[in-house]
Order: C-alpha cells, then sequence, then structure tokens
C-alpha cells in the first residue's frame, strides 16, 4: 500500500509539447523585458527626469554586462541541475523587474536591470541545450525553433503591447506586467519541467573554457556570429527611418511593415527548424541569403514600396531563423561542454548587437547618410556568409562531415594503425585455432 500511494503522488511527466511551451515562454519574458527600454524610451525619460539617450544607455550597459558575465557565471553555475538553474534565473528576472517597476530614480532603475542582465547570459547559455534533452537527437533543431518561437513573439506582440501599456497607465505598470508574466513562466518551468542534470558537472571548470577555446568549428561560428550579427543591428536599429526613406510609408503604414517583419520571421522559424536537423549547412546559408538579398535590394537607391516591403520580409526570415541553426550548430561541434561553448556564442551574438549599434550610431552621427547604413551591414554580412559557406566542416549537412565533436579538440586520431593490429591478432588467432583442431583430430 506503501509503495503504491508513493507511486501515486510521483508527478507524472508533462507531455514534451508543454515543456517546450513552458521554455518559450521564459524566453518571450526575456527579450521584452531586455527591449523594454525601447517600447518605453519616452514615458521613462518624463518619469524620471532624464533625457532618451539615457534611457537607451540601459541597453548598452544590459548587453556590456550580459557579454561580460555569462562565460564565468555560466561555468561557476555548471554543476547546479538545469530545471532548477533555469528557474532560478527567471526568477531573478521577476525580482529584477519589481525592482525596476519601483526604483526612485534612474539610478535605481540602472542597478535593477543590470541584476537581470547578470541572468541574461546564463540563461540563453543552457536554455537550447536544456529543450535539446527533451527530444530525440534527430529533432533538436525543431525542438530549438519552437522555443526561440518566445523570442520572435516578444518582438511581434510584447514590445508593442508594453508600449501601449506604457502609453494608456504608464511605464510602471508596463514593467511590472512583464515581472508578472516571468512569474507565470517561472511557475510553469518549476510544473513541467523534468530534472536535467549538468554534462559539464563532472568536468573542472578551470579547464571548460579553455577546452572551448580549442575547438576550431568553434571559434568559426563565434566568428560567423560576429560578423553577421554586427551587420545586422548596424541597421536594423535604423530600420524605421530605413524602411520610410525606401518606400516613402508613415504612421500606421510604417508600422504594419514593421509587423510583417516579426511576422515573417515567425513563419520562417518553423519552416527552417524542419529542415535544420538535417541539412544545417543548407539552413544556414538560405537564411544567409536572404538577408544578403534584402539588404541588396535596400542599398540600392530609389524609392520602390514594393521591392521594400519584400526586403523587409526576406529580412525578417532569414536573420529570425538563423540564430536557431547557429544554436543548433553550437551544440552539435561541442557536444561535450554544450553550456560553455553555448556561453562563447551569447558572448559573441551580444558584442554583435552592442557593436552594429554603436557603429550605426558613429555612420549616422558622423555622415547623416542613412543609406551607408544598409551598405555597411550588408558588406559585414556578406563576410560572414562567405566565411559560413567556406566553413564546410563546421556547417555541413550530417553524414558529410558534421558529426558531434568528441571530448578532445584536437584533430581525430588515424584509425589505420589500429585496425592493422586487430587484423593481425585476429589472424594469429585464427592460425592458433586452425593448429588447435589439427591437434585434437590426430589426438
Amino acid at each position: 500500500m506503501a509503495s503504491t500511494s508513493l507511486s501515486l503522488r510521483r508527478r507524472r511527466p508533462a507531455p514534451v509539447s508543454l515543456q517546450l511551451a513552458s521554455l518559450a515562454a521564459a524566453t518571450f519574458v526575456f527579450v521584452t523585458s531586455e527591449t523594454q527600454p525601447v517600447a518605453l524610451l519616452a514615458p521613462m525619460a518624463a518619469g524620471l527626469h532624464t533625457s532618451e539617450g539615457a534611457i537607451g544607455l540601459l541597453l548598452t550597459a544590459y548587453a556590456g554586462v550580459a557579454a561580460l558575465t555569462a562565460i564565468p557565471l555560466t561555468i561557476l553555475a555548471s554543476r547546479v541541475p538545469r530545471r532548477r538553474l533555469l528557474v532560478v534565473l527567471v526568477a531573478t528576472l521577476v525580482v529584477s523587474q519589481l525592482g525596476y517597476a519601483l526604483a526612485p530614480s534612474y539610478g535605481c532603475v540602472l542597478a535593477a536591470r543590470l541584476i537581470a542582465a547578470l541572468a541574461h547570459g546564463v540563461f540563453w547559455s543552457i536554455v537550447a541545450r536544456v529543450a535539446a534533452t527533451l527530444v530525440a537527437p534527430d529533432r533538436v533543431a525543431r525542438a530549438t525553433a519552437l522555443v526561440f518561437v518566445g523570442n520572435s513573439l516578444a518582438l511581434v506582440v510584447g514590445t508593442p503591447l508594453v508600449s501601449a501599456v506604457g502609453a494608456l497607465v504608464g511605464w510602471r505598470a508596463a514593467v511590472a506586467g512583464v515581472g508578472m508574466a516571468a512569474a507565470l513562466a517561472v511557475a510553469a518551468m518549476a510544473a513541467t519541467l523534468p530534472e536535467v542534470a549538468s554534462e559539464e558537472a563532472r568536468l573542472d571548470r578551470r579547464r571548460l573554457l579553455g577546452d572551448a577555446l580549442r575547438r576550431p568549428r568553434l571559434l568559426i561560428l563565434c566568428a560567423v556570429t560576429t560578423l553577421i550579427v554586427l551587420g545586422q543591428f548596424t541597421a536594423y536599429t535604423y530600420i524605421a527611418p530605413i524602411v520610410r526613406a525606401h518606400s516613402g510609408l508613415t504612421g500606421t503604414g510604417l508600422s504594419a511593415v514593421l509587423l510583417a517583419y516579426g511576422a515573417a520571421g515567425i513563419a520562417a522559424v518553423g519552416a527552417v527548424g524542419a529542415i535544420a536537423d538535417r541539412r544545417p549547412r543548407l539552413a544556414v546559408l538560405s537564411c544567409c541569403a536572404a538577408i544578403v538579398a534584402a539588404l541588396s535590394a535596400l542599398s540600392v537607391g530609389g524609392s520602390s514600396t514594393a521591392l521594400t516591403i519584400a526586403a523587409v520580409l526576406a529580412w525578417g526570415a532569414g536573420f529570425t531563423a538563423l540564430p536557431i541553426c547557429l544554436q543548433s550548430t553550437v551544440l552539435r561541434v561541442a557536444a561535450p561542454i554544450p553550456d560553455t561553448a553555448s556561453a562563447l556564442y551569447v558572448v559573441a551574438f551580444q558584442v554583435g548587437i552592442g557593436g552594429g549599434a554603436l557603429l550605426g550610431a558613429l555612420l549616422l552621427g558622423g555622415s547623416r547618410q542613412l543609406g551607408m547604413l544598409p551598405v555597411v551591414g550588408l558588406s559585414l554580412i556578406t563576410a560572414g556568409s562567405l566565411l559560413a559557406a567556406a566553413a564546410r566542416d563546421t556547417f555541413s549537412d550530417l553524414g558529410k562531415g558534421g558529426g558531434r565533436e568528441s571530448a578532445g579538440a584536437g584533430p581525430r586520431p588515424r584509425q589505420s594503425a589500429p585496425v592493422s593490429s586487430a587484423r593481425r591478432r585476429r589472424r594469429r588467432g585464427t592460425r592458433r585455432s586452425v593448429t588447435g583442431a589439427g591437434s585434437t583430430e590426430s589426438r
């Protein structure tokens, strides 16, 4: 009877779809929180009696702290069970949001934001790997795509909703609302996610970063990431004026085109996730081609509303789906150390975001020529795409050199000598058996 009641008390595992949905909810609140200063720029500046430029610096400070702390904090937390760590990280976001909403001054808002930034890098370093453990190996990219839908929904739904609430009720209510959504995500993960052990728990933490840095394929992937994201945010930071200059759209029409950017991204996430498991190289290069084609169209002089809309759709589809391909490649080329490798990838991404926004600001402030932004962005993204195309061993389809990398970061040992030794042993064993059979027959 006791064993029966104990088994009844055990929690049945939640369906995988609910587990992935809880992770998607967590990515949704993290991205929505990260972009809050953009959505609440004017009301926050008025409420805190500061400039809009100072509110914009909240994004820069957040990205800088996340980039600086992602690797050391991920390594420090390498022995913590993943489910528990995710719950703590999103709970940290809840605390940050509540402090943000109640902050009496700009300095307190900055401090509250930086609390979330400390959790940001670790969260993005482990969330994709946790999603991968919930499904079969041949469905990792699709699981990652489902989780990363939260990113796209944050841009399409979360940020505009925060902006609307901030305008109607006030920025503090909007920030508190995101905090409550984060609390719901914490409850969902605690209720649905299984216990997931860290794959790096038994490894020497002092050697994890060195191991990651000795993996050439991982370093190439990070270089590709930095170049493409740098080019992306050089132009994307100013997507509204770029679209307005090329199409002449303003007001509702401009908002509809920007909304279409996010909607195209959501559609592309599902399509790319379906092929990225078996054809990762095709998926990566297709995303790169879409972005290059889009920025090429926006780099050409002249105005065409139809061409601009088509370019924005291709741009949104290509870049929104690309991180799925890159993240699944990280898990494949650095399988023994997925969290530390993902932290390195997060740093490369954050450097691209911050560097791109800064480069765009410098270009726009110096020359005052908006048309230079897509040209410079295109150049950087083309360089990253060419590097991805040349790195066949890093971005390769399964069965064509794209297997998982072993624990050793160096080149795989040659197999010819051991095989020859095994053949010689088999031949000697065959001769002994023949000799033994002959002596038995003679006896």
